[in-house]
């Protein structure tokens, strides 16, 4: 380690930045509940079911995510200090599994608004999760010495996709 780095302090994120990102994520996800379905394509019994199986599939993984992290888990990017970093059960597949069951659920009613204003929605929620999941990465790291071997080994929101190379 050079000495630069065994001086440049651990990254922090304001918890009020982090409160914010929280907020957004979920003003993003009420939004796509609740704006007015559209016409981008047929909505019938098939979509209606394909939703909704997206919907109850993002449910299970974001609750097996957070019973995965117990006495860790905070809605907050910001790691608890008494932590542990969980390695296992859907964290051994994604990074941020939680984040991929809301983009799950999300994209479950993005299915069923079928309008410009659902998509538009869920891309801010994906934009939203992603700069969360970067600020808890580097936080992450500064925390656990062995997050960099797992983020390079394990992918952020997708299996293999967004590893982070050592």
């Amino acid at each position: 380690m050079s000495d630069s780095a065994a001086s440049t302090p651990p990254f922090r994120l304001h918890p009020a930045a982090a409160w914010a990102l929280v907020g957004a994520q979920f003003v993003f996800l009420l939004l796509l509940g609740f704006l007015p379905w559209g016409a981008l394509w047929q909505r019938g019994a098939g979509t209606l079911v394909l939703g909704l199986v997206l919907v109850a599939l993002g449910v299970g993984i974001a609750i097996a995510a957070g019973a995965g992290l117990g006495r860790t888990l905070t809605a907050s990017p910001i790691p608890k200090a008494d932590g542990v970093l969980v390695t296992t059960g859907v964290f051994g597949l994604v990074r941020h599994p939680i984040y991929s069951g809301l983009l799950v659920l999300g994209l479950g009613l993005v299915v069923i608004g079928a309008s410009v204003l659902h998509l538009i929605a869920w891309v801010a929620l994906l934009s939203v999760l992603m700069a969360k999941a970067r600020f808890e990465e580097r936080m992450l790291a500064d925390q656990y010495p062995d997050y960099a071997a797992y983020a390079a080994r394990v992918g952020r929101l997708v299996p293999g996709l967004g590893r982070i190379r050592p």
